[in-house]
């Protein structure tokens, strides 16, 4: 398959936010969003045993480093697209390595130990998207690694019951779950009450926090060329917010924001 095709079919915010770019840039991005999507399928493909997964991986993680001995068109793509930007190869390999933590139930005792893997899935992912949008100040870097962080984490508070059916998956730190009295049974048994509200409320000021960060961190002179990171931001953090005023009953639903309602942040974006 084609990374123009794997995107299209993902339908994600990220795929939204890339028709903001320059030709040339956007179909870069394509390919290298189409990279990420098709290593996290591989490593949620729970029809799949969990070493056949993992073997998949390794052997995309060998082809990064080592090249691929008869490449797909895809793989060409990706070869010729990490090239063409001197993308780091440890960056590059930093994603798979993220993917395959997915692949059998974590436990991440602190936030900090979560932060390593959201630094792998998405810091690596800001990082490498920086070369393709163009950006060269150096605190894009800083930007970038926590708009990354704030992203994930708003990801996880929203895909709670998602990562639960999916292989009991469990991405709250369990500090956090202890703070607030709230176990792991309380979570696999769906359990919505004043201490789930209070945890969920706390992680979210630690997103809000990630995103004020990255939001202070952008230069200006690579607002032009972070729009789209920016366009990413708004519809995330919107996402956020809309979770907290509702309650977050994330066991109960997926929040989302309409088509609508992303147009009107990308619009604003480019008149802004």
């Amino acid at each position: 398959m084609r990374s123009s095709e794997i995107t299209r079919k993902a339908k994600s915010n990220l795929a939204f936010a890339l028709n903001i770019l320059p030709k040339e840039r956007r179909e870069d991005m394509v390919v290298f969003y189409a990279y990420c999507r098709v290593i996290d399928d591989i490593a949620d493909e729970e029809s799949r045993p969990v070493e056949q997964r993992i073997a998949q991986l390794q052997a995309w993680r060998t082809g990064i480093c080592e090249g691929f001995e008869a490449p797909t068109h895809f793989e060409e793509e990706v070869v010729a697209l990490q090239k063409k930007y001197q993308i780091p190869r440890d960056l590059m390999v930093a994603i798979i390595d993220g993917c395959t933590m997915d692949t059998t139930a974590q436990r991440f005792q602190t936030w900090e130990d979560l932060q390593g893997y959201t630094w792998k899935v998405a810091c690596a992912v800001g990082l490498i998207s920086l070369k393709l949008f163009g950006a060269t100040h150096p605190s894009s870097e800083t930007y970038a690694v926590a708009l990354g962080h704030a992203l994930q984490l708003t990801n996880i508070l929203r895909d709670i019951k998602e990562d639960l059916d999916n292989g009991g998956r469990i991405y709250l730190p369990i500090d956090d779950l202890q703070r607030f009295d709230y176990s792991e049974s309380d979570l696999l048994a769906r359990v919505h009450d004043e201490r789930f509200l209070a945890l969920m409320n706390h992680l979210a000021d630690r997103a809000e926090a990630l995103y004020e960060e990255a939001r202070a961190s952008l230069p200006a002179d690579d607002r032009k060329a972070l729009m789209a990171a920016e366009v990413m931001r708004d519809i995330y953090h919107t996402v956020l917010l809309q979770m907290r005023a509702d309650g977050f009953k994330v066991y109960q639903k997926r929040y989302s924001l309409s088509n609508f309602r992303k147009m009107a942040i990308l619009a604003k974006h480019m008149v802004g």
